[in-house]
């Protein structure tokens, strides 16, 4: 069943406290925002048969997400990737194969759709973010991503706001969580723009925070 509209409105408020931390990276990922690079889409090839390769192409979903995914978007050298399983609270099904193909199993979330988060380091840093079926993050990423492929104004607007942040982070040595809360307003101003135009809201409604 896809998500309900309601659940595709509903805004996440990470909270630390509610996070449960497997392990630490074994560094900290890149905050510098550098020019688009071509080679990001192969990047998240080379990263997918890898995933494919240890899981096997049936029953999961592999999606290049973030600014990576975004052609002329200058990012963070970091690729972001959705892997949709058919149950990400069954950790035994993924996560020893994960494991063994590079990707180390860093936090669960069980309150945020049972996300589990995942990092590997070579050829570049990627990010692989761990849903179910039908999770409405995972259609939130795609409407944005798709909204800033066809509206260049918000996709200068999020990069200004990425620029800020970036060098507001690592100006009081902050980490990517304070990177990612100063950008996370603007994201959900782009994200109405785009619910707006879908049709999911009208006027001035608001969102659900969860």
């Amino acid at each position: 069943m896809a998500p309900s509209v309601e659940e595709l409105l509903g805004d996440y408020i990470y909270d630390e406290s509610r996070v449960d931390r497997v392990s630490f990276r074994k560094s900290k990922p890149p905050l510098e925002i550098v020019p688009p690079n071509p080679a990001w889409p192969q990047h998240f090839e080379t990263f997918k048969t890898r995933i494919v390769s240890a899981l096997g192409d049936k029953d999961i979903e592999v999606h290049h997400t973030g600014s990576t995914s975004v052609p002329g978007l200058p990012a963070k050298n970091i690729i972001d990737i959705d892997l949709v399983v058919p149950d990400n609270t069954d950790e035994p099904a993924f996560v020893p194969a994960l494991e063994a193909a590079g990707f180390q199993f860093l936090t669960r979330e069980p309150h945020w759709h049972g996300h589990r988060l995942f990092c590997a380091y070579e050829p570049l840093v990627a990010n692989l973010h761990v849903w179910s079926p039908d999770c409405p993050e995972v259609e939130r990423h795609r409407i944005f991503r798709d909204w800033l492929l066809e509206h260049p104004e918000d996709k200068e607007l999020y990069l200004k706001v990425k620029e800020e942040s970036s060098r507001a982070t690592k100006e009081t040595g902050g980490l990517t969580m304070d990177y990612n809360r100063l950008k996370e307003n603007t994201i959900r101003e782009i994200l109405r723009r785009a619910f707006k135009a879908l049709g999911y809201l009208d006027g001035e409604e608001g969102s659900a925070e969860k």
